[in-house]
């Protein structure tokens, strides 16, 4: 059951990483492709964790994984908020 789940998880973050991609393509703003980067990140560290239930010498690359994420999810809405108070 804990496969499945995070199989299910693991294509949702791909899932929504796939439509940031999209919205990157239509507007070009860095915003959608950095939240792009951070969610297909996610799904990799989900993919890592699924698969390797018990490896103890895994579990630091998942959770520096998970912090890339979050950090490029905080400079993306840094870097928003600086490109709207510079106009």
């Amino acid at each position: 059951m804990h496969e499945f789940l995070g199989g299910a998880v693991t294509m949702a973050h791909l899932t929504i990483g796939l439509f940031f991609l999209s919205f990157w393509m239509k507007t070009k703003d860095r915003l959608f492709l950095m939240f792009c980067g951070a969610f297909c990140l996610m799904g990799v560290e989900r993919l890592f964790s699924t698969l390797w239930i018990d490896a103890t010498e895994i579990r630091p690359l998942v959770y520096i994984l998970r912090l890339m994420a979050f950090v490029l999810i905080l400079i993306a809405i840094v870097d928003k908020n600086r490109s709207h108070s510079a106009s």
